[in-house]
């Protein structure tokens, strides 16, 4: 087992609400859709459990108004509520007030639905860039001390290639921890969860996540979608060839290769991982 704790991290919306099936389901259908989300979250709990694994749960403030007892669930298994934004918009799409009232809204739900203070976020899609710096700036004003938005690679929908592949302060009193990367080839490459883990053998994920540990010596940050263990999802109709591969693929295998990972290396919540001062912040 190995002794560095990595952080593990699930952003919690519903498959209807990723970026990529934007064009084929309007938010204004949201409400009408099949929602899973409990279903999944509670699925995976019961997995971590099983490894007496705490995570980190960015969470939707839509998602949270909907299924309050899912968040109260998480912040009783010992889990961190964090902050995905309220409605799956990316900040980039945003106005500076309108990213502002969006990270405001869905840190005062959660807060008051976990009794924890949120002190973490998420941009969904990653999509603070280079041209909306600014809303590190709000974070810190909506009251947040971590952020992990930036994935330091480059990617046709998000990324900043050449951003810190570790942990740094953007704003005083604002850390930002990047998705784990490794460098080779003169560039950053994913090793971080996601498609990626779908996509990639499950012995070069291990690979990857050791050599972050052991080379680096540094902890690692995964992520995946609650979406992303439900093979039986319905599929939605008009999405693009691309959009369908990357999100469909080997959803089958998530479940198998989650409890591999989650015994080969050692997990924690985001705050555990990196902040000494974890206890404190619930």
């Amino acid at each position: 087992m190995n002794t560095i704790t990595n952080a593990l991290t699930i952003d919690v919306e519903d498959y209807f609400q990723v970026s990529a099936f934007a064009p084929c389901i309007p938010r204004s259908e949201w409400d009408s859709c099949e929602c899973r989300v409990e279903r999944n979250v509670e699925l995976i709990m019961d997995m971590l459990d099983r490894h007496d694994v705490k995570a980190t749960f960015f969470t939707l403030g839509w998602i949270a108004e909907r299924y309050p007892d899912l968040v109260r669930e998480m912040a009783r298994r010992g889990h961190e509520v964090a902050s995905h934004g309220y409605g799956h918009q990316r900040a980039s799409d945003l106005s500076r007030a309108e990213f502002l009232d969006d990270i405001t809204r869905a840190k005062s739900i959660l807060e008051g639905l976990s009794g924890q203070e949120v002190r973490g976020y998420r941009a969904p899609s990653f999509s603070i860039g280079t041209d909306n710096q600014w809303a590190f700036d709000c974070l810190v004003e909506a009251g947040y001390s971590d952020s992990s938005s930036v994935y330091p690679i480059k990617h046709d929908h998000y990324g900043i290639p050449d951003a810190p592949r570790f942990m740094h302060e953007v704003r005083p009193g604002l850390t930002e921890i990047p998705p784990t990367t490794i460098r080779a080839f003169s560039r950053n490459w994913p090793a971080s969860g996601g498609g990626y883990f779908r996509l990639m053998p499950y012995a070069l994920s291990r690979q990857l996540l050791r050599k972050v540990n052991q080379e680096d010596q540094a902890a690692a940050v995964f992520y995946f979608h609650p979406w992303e263990v439900d093979p039986e999802q319905p599929r939605v109709a008009g999405a693009s060839a691309k959009a369908r591969f990357r999100h469909y693929l080997n959803l089958d295998r998530m479940q198998a290769r989650l409890d591999r990972l989650l015994g080969d290396f050692s997990w924690g919540r985001m705050d555990q991982a990196f902040f000494k001062d974890a206890p404190s912040r619930n």
